[in-house]
């Protein structure tokens, strides 16, 4: 395993936050100078690479992979494509979350599920299923989130109260591996 796929599938799994340069050299174990390459030739890659939609940028010394800004237009009409007839697992456990926690922040809804939930949240919110729902009164004011009407429609019922009682329901626990 080279440093660069190391490196490329760290930014990924980091998502929207990005990575510090201190946690990719911690993580890597690489000294700041031979980080600093690295992340040189994968922003390089991605440059001339004219069939990858993904770009490195640097932002506050966080480094992120995000898509090409020629993709935007593509992007912003997924974003607001109707929802087919299934939302993604990720999606589904998200939305599971803000219903039954509502309301709820981003990092409350990551430590239940124990990954980042930034992008299913975004699309959730996108599809007008979950809605930001005020600020959460503690340092940094985060965002709380709720359901929406239109949650209450696409899920076929009137009120929250409708939901099935999660506490009725036994739950096998196993153990997965995500990596």
């Amino acid at each position: 395993m080279t440093y660069l796929s190391q490196l490329e599938a760290l930014l990924f799994v980091a998502g929207e936050e990005g990575l510090s340069l201190r946690q990719l050299a911690s993580l890597l174990e690489l000294t700041p100078t031979a980080l600093q390459q690295q992340l040189d030739k994968l922003s390089q890659k991605y440059k001339e690479d004219k069939e990858s939609g993904l770009c490195l940028i640097e932002s506050s010394r966080t480094y992120k992979l995000v898509t090409k800004e020629c993709l935007a237009p593509l992007l912003k009409d997924y974003a607001k494509a109707p929802i087919n007839q299934t939302l993604s697992r990720a999606s589904l456990e998200v939305l599971s979350i803000v219903a039954y926690k509502q309301p709820i922040t981003r990092i409350e809804i990551d430590e239940i599920r124990g990954v980042n939930s930034s992008g299913a949240l975004s699309k959730l919110v996108a599809f007008g299923l979950v809605q930001e729902a005020g600020k959460k009164e503690v340092i940094g004011r985060p965002n709380l989130y709720a359901t929406t009407d239109y949650f209450l429609d696409y899920m076929g019922i009137n009120h929250l109260e409708e939901l099935v009682d999660i506490s009725s329901i036994a739950v096998e626990e196993q153990e997965t591996t995500l990596f």
